[in-house]
């Protein structure tokens, strides 16, 4: 099952992009065994600052066509390491081929967009610097395919 992070915004090199490229490249080694990655990131960018809604259209374009769809929103639900790696193990045993995690800008994501999705997975009530969302949820993958693997990465 291929792994698609979509979000709004550009992430200039820096520690945040280091961080997100090793946890993918770390994801694709461990989650190659799984049918679990490749991973890669597609960034959106509305120059025009037209508002949530022209982001949504962005996004949606992103998207591949049967791809699961997860949004990263305050108001999804919250799960542990372990739900979350059973889940995406089951959408990929579903035979689902891709997953989409789609990451909003600075005013979130459109409720339209919100609503469309299969799925809404928060980090917790806390709103999270757009581009720090991108780096837990390469780890959380990353975390996710080494819990299926069975290795020691994840400690309870």
């Amino acid at each position: 099952m291929r792994v698609h992070i979509v979000a709004v915004g550009r992430l200039r090199a820096g520690p945040q992009k280091d961080l997100i490229d090793d946890y993918l490249q770390r994801l694709d080694r461990t989650g190659r065994g799984l049918s679990l990655g490749p991973a890669r990131v597609v960034e959106v960018d509305d120059r025009k600052a037209s508002g949530m809604a022209a982001e949504a259209d962005l996004l949606r374009r992103a998207i591949p066509d049967h791809s699961v769809t997860v949004v990263l929103d305050e108001r999804g639900r919250v799960e542990s390491s372990p739900d979350f790696a059973n889940r995406i193990a089951a959408w990929r045993d579903a035979g689902r081929s891709d997953l989409t995690f789609i990451i909003g800008g600075a005013d979130g994501i459109a409720p339209e967009l919100r609503a469309q999705a299969d799925f809404s997975l928060s980090f917790g009530k806390m709103v999270w610097p757009h581009m720090l969302v991108r780096v837990m949820l390469a780890e959380q993958l990353y975390r996710a395919a080494s819990i299926l693997a069975g290795a020691p990465y994840h400690r309870v």
